[in-house]
């Protein structure tokens, strides 16, 4: 039996215009309006998922509550958690660039470099690998609300791409990454804004 998983990325949050490692905080304003203006779009995909599911950052459950409004609540699973990353966790790239400049470096153009005290590339992918393994032949259809880490980690881990590939991959907010298939088998198709024809 085929499988789909359909990755939600969450609105914007002040966390995200800064370029902030791993905030917490709540959507900003633009951001749960579109939210909620996605809602209607996406009212019927909501209602026919086996699965609606959330990470646990503030972020994706306030864009989760938004998106399925007429649902019942999304199931928060922490294997959908953001990348861990440590120490450097709420501060921003710049300022972490400029006071650990061959940290940032490293964690970079290392995939098992994890200078910050978190979790490495590789540790993120295959946690996040690990839970798409899980989903048994029989799941159906899967809806997460996501941050982009997850999604792009995700799509590294179903099509077996080397984890440097993880940097070549762009998630927009509220934007849908769909993965068809089961464990090792999986098809990809990415980046479709959340409108009146993602169903």
């Amino acid at each position: 039996m085929t499988v789909r998983v359909m990755l939600v990325s969450p609105a914007t949050s002040e966390e995200l215009r800064e370029a902030r490692f791993g905030g917490d905080g709540p959507l900003d304003e633009a951001g749960a309006r579109r939210a909620r203006a996605a809602a209607g779009a996406v009212a019927g995909v909501v209602a026919r998922v086996d699965r609606f599911l959330s990470g646990p950052s503030r972020r994706c459950r306030e864009t989760a509550a938004e998106l399925g409004a007429a649902a019942p609540p999304a199931e928060v699973l922490g294997e959908l958690g953001d990348w861990d990353m440590g120490r450097w966790r709420g501060r921003r790239l710049d300022e972490v660039g400029v006071s650990e400049p061959e940290a940032v470096s490293a964690w970079l153009s290392d995939p098992a470099a994890a200078p910050h005290g978190g979790e490495s590339l590789l540790a993120l992918c295959e946690r996040v690998g690990g839970w798409l393994r899980s989903l048994p032949d029989d799941a159906g259809r899967v809806l997460a609300v996501v941050e982009p880490a997850v999604a792009r980690a995700a799509v590294v881990h179903a099509l077996s791409l080397p984890a440097e590939a993880f940097w070549r991959l762009d998630v927009a907010p509220l934007t849908l990454t769909e993965l068809s298939g089961r464990a090792e088998r999986w098809n990809l198709r990415c980046g479709r804004p959340l409108g009146a024809d993602s169903g």
